[in-house]
Formats: C-alpha cells, structure tokens, sequence
C-alpha cells in the first residue's frame, strides 16, 4: 500500500510502515493544491490538523482506503463521505490522554494554589503569603463532559485526590466505573464545582458553553477546556467570570484558533485585555496532550491500528 504523510509525525509510524512492506512517501511540505493533484495515487493518508478531508477531496482520492488522524479530533474530515466512501478513519487519543490529564490537572492545581501569581511575586520581592491562601481539591464535585479515552484518564488522576467525579456523555449509557459516576446534566447542574470538557468539535457541541448553559449551574464554577476552543464562548465566558458564575478557569484551547491550531486570529486580543487583569485565569497555548511521550504514541498507536486493518 502507498501511505502519503500530509504532517510531520513521529518516525515510528512511518518505520513501522515501510518495515511491513508499505511505501510511504512525504509531502509535509507540499501544499493543499499540491496534495490534491497526487492523491488520487494513495491507499492511505497521514494527516494532523492542516488538511481538511471534504467531499472535493475524496471525490480526487478514488484510492484512498484509509485516514490516519495523528491526535484525537476528527473534526477535519468529513466523517459520513468517508464511509460513504468505504474508508477507514484512524485517530489516536490513547497517545496523548496521559499528557492531557496530567495537563489538565496541573492547571487546575495551579490555579487553585495561585501558582502562577506567587512565582510572579516572588521573583519580584513579594512575600504574600495570605493573599496566595489557596483552596483544595480534595471534596470538590469534579463534573466531566464526555467521558471518552479523554475523561476516562483525568477521572482516574482525580481518583487519588479525594473528589467526586461526575460523568456526562450523551453518546453512551452505563459507563460509571471506579473513577466516576454517570450523571444527568440536572446533577451536574445542582452539584458541579469544577467543569471539565472532554467532548469532540461538532454540529451539536459547537458554542455549547454559552451564557444559557453557564446560568444553569448552581454554584459558582470553576472551568477546564482542552478539548476544543470553539467548545466555549469566550465573550460568555468573560461575562458569567464578571457575575462570579465562574470563578476560574483554565484553557488550554481558545475560539480564535485557526484551523490548523497554529494561530491565533486578532478577536483574541479583546479577551486577553480582560483574562490579563485575572489573577484567576491560567492559559496555554494548546499543548495538553504535547509531551515528547505522547509525540511518540500518537503515531506508534496509529501504526498499530493500520497494520492490524491492513495486513494479512
């Protein structure tokens, strides 16, 4: 089989490949017009996040037997023309759910502990010890949304801390376990302390954190997003943290990201006016999940997937 790599991913995937007999070929640096006047040649497909995989390019891919999404969202390819068009669609978030987790709740804890705000201090000659008083983890009511490959790792972190941790994934049923309890969104209303979101970029998830959802919940909040910046209205965001709806938050991903996650567009600028006034906001620039182990994974995940679909 002929695999073309569109992204840059860790050489394992490409070496496990070429060892089984496939014959993998870069164009990392082609552009998009470039793909698509060679990829009607290829069985399979390497990708990231820069390409999009719509309904023009698989009418040019008449080859093309699978898709291998180095990461977890999928929201770059047109999911139903792809098995409308028999093709196989791999992601990989078991390669990066341990750095996710861990990710998520070293912001929280940050947060919680001031962390970002005392270093600050201290390097310039403060010692504020009261005003740096932080609060525990332990006894919060954690409330997960989604509870995939994604939820399931930060609910087994937040096992160890003494939380209790709720669930809510619309599309599955029975899945409480050891680390969390499946709950109705009336329960995550009534009890939430901290909100975590953990659910894929789609139709019904675009802007579901608006000022309707956030009014719901009845006890002021604490907000994690690393799923996906366009998971949460930001200018809401900015309104209920003024309310004392939400009374910290951690993000890691941002509505203003471009596609392929690399920049940032100029409506950030009116946020970051007011999140630089915070003392109760934590940021980075997409990185949870971005470990030189999970970089590694993600790719050795996917060549496992492929060479158990795809060889004999």
């Amino acid at each position: 089989m002929k695999v073309l790599f569109i992204d840059s991913v860790h050489p394992i995937l490409w070496n496990r490949l070429t060892k089984n007999k496939f014959t993998c070929v870069d164009a990392a640096s082609k552009s998009a017009d470039e793909i698509l006047l060679i990829i009607n040649e290829f069985d399979g497909v390497v990708i990231r996040s820069k390409f999009t995989f719509n309904e023009p390019v698989f009418e040019k891919a008449k080859k093309l037997k699978f898709i291998a999404r180095s990461g977890s969202g999928l929201e770059n390819i047109d999911l139903e023309c792809a098995n409308r068009n028999n093709v196989t669609v791999f992601n990989s978030p078991e390669g990066n759910r341990d750095a996710l987790a861990e990710h998520a709740l070293g912001m929280l804890l940050g947060l919680f502990n001031n962390i970002n705000r005392g270093h600050s201090e201290v390097l310039n000659s403060l010692w504020n010890r009261e005003k740096n008083r932080g609060v525990e983890l332990k006894g919060k009511t954690v409330s997960l949304i989604g509870f995939g490959v994604m939820g399931n790792a930060i609910a087994k972190r937040l096992s160890g801390f003494g939380c209790k941790v709720l669930a809510y994934d619309k599309y599955k049923s029975n899945y409480s376990n050891q680390f969390a309890k499946e709950a109705d969104y009336r329960t995550i209303f009534e009890q939430t302390d901290v909100l975590s979101f953990h659910v894929p970029l789609n139709e019904s998830s675009l802007f579901m954190c608006d000022e309707n959802y956030l009014a719901q919940f009845k006890k002021p909040i604490y907000l994690i997003n690393t799923s996906r910046g366009k998971i949460v209205n930001t200018k809401h965001l900015i309104d209920a943290m003024k309310m004392k709806k939400v009374i910290g938050c951690c993000l890691d991903v941002l509505e203003y990201e471009s596609a392929s996650f690399e920049n940032l567009d100029s409506n950030l600028e009116k946020a970051l006016a007011f999140f630089r006034t915070q003392n109760n906001v934590v940021l980075s620039p997409h990185v949870a999940g971005w470990t030189t182990e999970s970089y590694y994974k993600l790719s050795d995940y996917l060549a496992s997937k492929i060479l158990e679909n795809f060889t004999s």
